[in-house]
């Protein structure tokens, strides 16, 4: 099958391919036109046309550049420049993508050429099918192409049938200046501008050249046939180059060369020399030159001044970047000292604190060798830590026994309860999840386990399944604490105590509690009394008629803690105190000291010889009071963080902490 590119070709022969510039004669030989080396190439479907010129696609105006540039396109621009070919480009030398010879040719992978925007604009390749991806360009094809001949664009002319239409491109030029002597002859060719065919041919009357495609802006920025303006007057009519000098000998629109200074005159090159014989600048113009050249000289020197200026101001810029720079990392190392010097006195305040503590202890045990107290030292009735519960992951704020079962329930800031075994596996024996805030509370009601939370709700569950079976929305704040009596639920809050009727798995409410000044933080039932602490005030409640019966007042801040003994109520506050009361008479027995933070938590294990109060400390430390003679008998610190809850069961004492954990002590 013969391979065939467009239609049959007509041109002006041409001179010899080795010269950059060759003269197109007046006539024209005709030269029908078939692809050469049609066996290499596949067939390429343009459809043959009766006319006898083919369009083909220009390459790139600017034919002085170098091979790259001279065949590369913008990506926002298309090239408009017309472009007449003196004769036929090979087929070898044409895109199959847009069938027009190629601009700015590539190799892809696949090993076959064509146009950068066809390869980057298509998917695959109209040969193989292969995908299409530029590897590097075709310089040798480039360099064929460049060496191309083509009529300079002021020797050519839109066609009839291209302005007829509208034409898609402005007419060369100077194809509307006459030529001096030009014959005229019709000569077909092959042409193209900006991707249309059949735009432009040559003009008989423009410029007679044929140049290379590379040489192009050379020639063409010296052509004869450039147009050109009238330098005096842009109404003069559109001049060709060669013309140029001899209008200037006629035109009568000549300016004087001191206008710029103020002459008026405009006349021709005969009246010009006159008025020059007579022009009262004339006389002056080394004047207005040195004038003019010194104002030059300082424009210069001004541009220079601006130049230095913004040499400085980049300068300075920069040294400020790095003044900024400096800064930070002074800062940055500051922080790191102030860091360092912040955990030393942390650090050294702990150690005074342990010191004082250890101070109190051995005072104490004087105190007590002194008294001839010795008993109160038996081994047998020293308390030692013998494990430690691990596994929540953030700070335990309360405890809850169930003796039943020996189970300890804890709740912490991951929003969980942890229920431990605390007789054989001595693991965690499932973590209850349901909370969206912090557990502060847990109470124990027959078989039912109650917790309160920062979310303001309480959660029942059952302790035999350690199943949720109801939620109750309590209180508009936190509940920070609860406690059961007489078939009975009370849980604190901000200036409130509520008090729930337990029914089955669900809490009616009976009775909310007010006249409180701030936050109800310790609650404790006794017999037929509850206990709770606010701001240095303790309330005790008739838990039958739920008044008011008594109110004791304190010092220390708020109640964060209350303890009833058979013989005493105690109290820890948010100062460091413990208050002691009789029971009876409601008069303050002691205030014990000791302590160098917040007492969070109080305990009491009574045995039918002796009555011991647990107190537990942001100190992190736990205190061992013996109540027969109000003594400190022993101070307990393994805790790393403060210690915040506790609770006793059949002689174990539980602590919680800050530092996550849950330790055992036993006597």
């Amino acid at each position: 099958m013969e391979a065939s590119f467009g239609p049959t070709f007509s041109t002006v022969a041409a001179g010899a391919k080795g010269s950059t510039h060759r003269r197109t004669p007046s006539s024209s030989s005709t030269l029908t036109y078939s692809p050469r080396d049609d066996d290499d190439m596949p067939p390429i479907g343009t459809p043959r046309r009766s006319d006898s010129a083919i369009s083909i696609r220009s390459l790139h105006s600017e034919s002085n550049m170098s091979l790259r540039s001279t065949f590369s396109l913008h990506e926002e621009e298309e090239d408009t420049e017309p472009q007449v070919f003196a004769e036929q480009p090979s087929v070898k030398l044409c895109c199959q993508l847009c069938c027009n010879v190629f601009k700015d040719p590539v190799i892809t992978t696949c090993g076959h050429t064509f146009c950068r925007r066809c390869a980057l604009s298509s998917d695959k390749c109209p040969v193989d099918t292969a995908k299409l991806t530029v590897v590097v360009n075709n310089i040798a094809v480039a360099e064929q192409i460049g060496e191309l001949f083509i009529h300079c664009k002021y020797g050519c002319r839109a066609t009839p049938a291209s302005a007829a239409a509208g034409g898609g491109a402005v007419a060369a030029a100077g194809a509307g200046v006459a030529a001096p002597g030009a014959a005229t002859v019709a000569v077909p060719t092959v042409t193209t501008v900006a991707g249309k065919p059949g735009a432009y041919e040559v003009d008989p009357l423009g410029c007679p050249f044929t140049i290379k495609l590379t040489s192009r802006m050379e020639h063409e920025v010296s052509c004869d046939y450039r147009p050109v303006r009238c330098p005096n007057n842009p109404s003069c009519p559109p001049l060709l180059t060669k013309h140029l000098e001899a209008h200037l000998k006629e035109c009568e629109h000549i300016k004087c060369p001191h206008s710029k200074y103020g002459c008026t005159f405009i006349g021709n090159q005969d009246t010009y020399e006159t008025h020059l014989e007579v022009c009262k600048f004339e006389g002056l113009k080394e004047f207005l030159q040195q004038t003019d050249d010194r104002f030059h000289e300082m424009q210069l020197t001004l541009s220079q001044k601006d130049q230095d200026i913004a040499f400085l101001r980049s300068m300075l810029g920069k040294l400020s970047e790095k003044l900024d720079q400096l800064e930070k990392n002074l800062e940055l190392k500051f922080d790191v000292l102030d860091e360092n010097q912040s955990k030393l006195s942390e650090d050294l305040m702990e150690f005074r604190r342990d010191a004082s503590m250890l101070n109190d202890e051995l005072s104490h045990i004087n105190a007590r060798l002194n008294m001839g107290i010795l008993g109160s030292y038996d081994p047998q009735q020293i308390f030692k830590c013998k494990g430690t519960f691990v596994g929540h992951q953030g700070p335990v704020w309360c405890l809850c026994v169930y003796s039943t079962g020996d189970l300890l329930f804890s709740g912490s800031s991951d929003k969980t309860i942890k229920v431990w075994d605390t007789c054989t596996t001595y693991k965690c024996q499932k973590t209850l999840e349901g909370h969206d805030g912090i557990v502060l509370a847990l109470c124990i009601q027959g078989n039912r386990l109650y917790s309160g939370s920062a979310d303001c709700t309480i959660i029942v569950w059952d302790i035999q399944t350690l199943q949720k079976v109801n939620t109750i929305r309590a209180h508009d704040n936190p509940v920070c604490t609860l406690v059961s009596s007489h078939n009975m639920l009370f849980s604190g809050s901000l200036k409130a105590i509520k008090v729930w009727d337990i029914v089955g798995t669900e809490l009616k409410l009976k009775k909310e509690l007010t006249g409180l000044n701030h936050w109800v933080r310790a609650l404790v039932a006794s017999q037929n009394h509850l206990y709770s602490g606010s701001y240095q005030t303790i309330k005790i409640w008739d838990i039958r008629s739920l008044d008011c019966v008594h109110v004791l007042q304190t010092s220390g801040g708020s109640v964060y803690s209350i303890a009833v003994t058979n013989h005493h109520i105690v109290c820890g506050t948010y100062e460091n105190l413990i208050h002691v009361w009789d029971i009876d008479t409601k008069e303050q027995v002691r205030t014990l000291t000791g302590h160098v933070g917040t007492v969070y938590a109080l305990a009491v294990i009574s045995t039918p010889d002796q009555t011991k109060v647990f107190s537990a400390s942001y100190d992190r430390s736990l205190r061992v009071w013996s109540m027969d003679n109000m003594i400190c008998t022993q101070t307990l610190l393994r805790h790393q963080g403060s210690v915040t809850a506790l609770a006793v069961s059949r002689g174990r004492l539980f602590s919680g902490a800050v530092d996550s954990t849950v330790k055992v002590w036993t006597c």
